[in-house]
């Protein structure tokens, strides 16, 4: 017992000592002094001072260039092709009525020579009964009669000479319009899209010939979204076509590596709207798109060529262009108070590329921050410059832009 309550006393007496000791740190390790925060100064953006004005929109898209008439040229008469134009092959240009096939037309001359036989024989058989109601005539009047049955003066007989006269002259104008119809042409200039014949083969009627395309007039079929269309004055006025617009588009296309121009106008739209996209197709026609004079460089604009259409659109008052960064969400700008303080202000956007924004619904001075902020706060203070003279851009038009950017 004696020995256990010595142990008892040591572990106690080192306890206390322990206790003291961390106490002793406790009380005696020196305090921290607390720094004040240093202000963080103001963030430093560029600032933009909008002045809306009235700006020319212009709407940008993309087509291919089709033909505006395509047409498959097809036999009307039967017969063995006995000769070919040279221009009749694919690719080939011709102008209008120009032969471009021949069908052999020996058997329909043959049909004319025997229907003029027909014609002649029919006129002999007028005269012939002309004569004889005349003769039946002078015969009833010597005999003092002056009435007289129609058969007896041979009226039916003339009235069917006649008809079979105007039957055979009909069997004439018949054989003469099929011999003209083994010379195959197209009513208008164009070009040779795909052949189907050769020479030394035999065509029947509804055999086809050769598919064509007019080159006088392509057409070019420009999407537009619906915020697009509305930019542009379309002619879609059905009551009054005199009162129609026709705003004018510029295509353009890259031809080996070069970018060439063609000056166009919208002259309709499809009947409507594609169920699928939802998109209104603007079509735009380019005249003689084939022709070009000798100080002109440019290749012709060929079907199947990929354009892209830059349509004249609308003038729309108290507009502005910004810069693409500076619009948040969508349709949301950072505007900047008297003290510097910037707050969310929402506006309607009409245009945008990747460079450039044009929008409507804000008022004129109004300062609009330019620089991207991550996070913006309404209520933030920022510094319009680093020297305290604002960065201030002032615009009144809007900016050239390359066609496609649109979106």
């Amino acid at each position: 017992m004696p020995l256990v309550s010595q142990k008892g006393k040591v572990t106690l007496i080192l306890l206390i000592i322990g206790v003291s000791l961390i106490a002793a740190l406790a009380l005696l390790k020196p305090k921290a002094e607390r720094a004040p925060l240093k202000p963080r100064p103001p963030l430093p953006v560029d600032v933009l001072v909008v002045n809306p004005s009235a700006i020319k929109m212009t709407v940008n898209s993309q087509g291919t260039v089709a033909p505006k008439r395509e047409i498959d040229l097809v036999s009307q008469v039967s017969g063995r092709v006995v000769s070919v134009a040279d221009n009749y092959a694919n690719g080939g240009f011709f102008q209008t009525d120009e032969l471009l096939v021949q069908i052999e037309p020996a058997d329909y001359e043959f049909a004319v020579t025997r229907a003029k036989a027909q014609e002649a024989r029919a006129e002999e058989q007028v005269a012939l009964e002309q004569g004889r109601s005349r003769q039946a005539k002078r015969e009833w009047r010597d005999l003092g009669d002056k009435t007289a049955n129609k058969l007896f003066l041979r009226q039916p007989q003339l009235n069917a000479a006649i008809a079979t006269l105007a039957s055979a002259r009909a069997d004439v104008e018949k054989s003469k319009l099929d011999l003209a119809r083994t010379d195959i042409s197209a009513p208008f200039q164009g070009r040779v899209r795909q052949t189907f014949v050769n020479i030394g083969q035999y065509v029947t009627p509804g055999t086809r010939i050769a598919k064509v395309y007019g080159t006088d007039v392509v057409e070019v079929r420009l999407p537009l979204a619906d915020r697009q269309a509305v930019l542009v004055d379309l002619p879609v006025n059905f009551e009054d076509s005199q009162a129609q617009t026709y705003p004018q588009v510029t295509l353009r296309s890259l031809v080996a590596g070069v970018s060439h121009e063609w000056q166009g106008q919208v002259v309709r739209t499809d009947a409507s709207i594609d169920v699928q996209s939802r998109m209104t197709y603007a079509v735009a026609e380019v005249k003689n798109p084939f022709k070009s004079s000798a100080n002109d460089s440019r290749p012709p604009l060929s079907i199947g060529l990929f354009v892209e259409g830059q349509i004249d659109g609308k003038t729309v008052e108290d507009a502005f262009n910004l810069p693409r960064q500076a619009v948040y969400k969508g349709d949301q700008i950072l505007v900047l108070n008297d003290k510097n303080e910037i707050g969310f202000q929402t506006i309607s956007v009409l245009r945008s590329n990747p460079n450039n924004v044009v929008a409507v619904g804000i008022e004129a001075g109004t300062r609009v921050v330019t620089t991207r902020i991550a996070l913006a706060i309404a209520g933030m203070k920022v510094n319009p410059s680093d020297t305290g003279k604002p960065v201030v851009s002032t615009l009144g038009s809007e900016p050239e832009a390359a066609a496609g950017d649109e979106s």
